[in-house]
């Protein structure tokens, strides 16, 4: 049996870190996945107050849950795969049962940042790698990207089209 899910979507709060008495980390949060359909299905869901998105638990634990934590705020687009993980309770007030879904997370991919320096997973913001997303036409060497083939480049045009 296989039991893995992955999602993508924002985040509709900011993560809530705890830690257990073991001082594990554990980040919990809920994502906004929007529901694929086309944009009259989509207008039409909205028209009749029909959902458009799903808004599952997830759970991190360790020190992803931690950078989770550091690096993602209410909006960020992050991807999530892990497995689904089902429960139930009492509830104590009612005394009826409650059915539970969960997504435990192994890994959390970080797709963008709310702040432009803060990139790639939640790097730390360093100055070259500021310098070379801020600044398309330069390499990560701070070279020209003219000046890539250097003389060693010829131009090459038989009239055939390669594709």
């Amino acid at each position: 049996m296989l039991n893995k899910v992955i999602l993508i979507g924002r985040l509709v709060r900011d993560i809530d870190l705890r830690y257990t008495q073991a001082n594990k980390a554990v980040a919990n949060f809920t994502l906004a996945c929007d529901r694929q359909m086309t944009r009259e299905k989509r207008e039409e869901a909205e028209a009749n107050s029909y959902p458009t998105a799903d808004f599952p638990k997830v759970v991190v634990w360790g020190k992803q849950a931690e950078n989770a934590s550091r690096y993602l705020k209410k909006g960020s687009l992050c991807a999530i795969e892990g497995r689904i993980e089902t429960g139930s309770y009492d509830d104590r007030e009612t005394g009826k049962k409650v059915y539970t879904t969960t997504v435990i997370a192994d890994r959390v991919e970080f797709l963008n940042s709310s702040n432009s320096s803060q990139n790639y997973a939640g790097a730390k913001n360093n100055e070259k790698t500021y310098k070379y997303m801020a600044n398309e036409n330069k390499t990560h060497t701070e070279q020209n990207n003219d000046d890539f083939f250097g003389d060693d480049f010829e131009e090459f045009d038989n009239g055939v089209i390669p594709f």
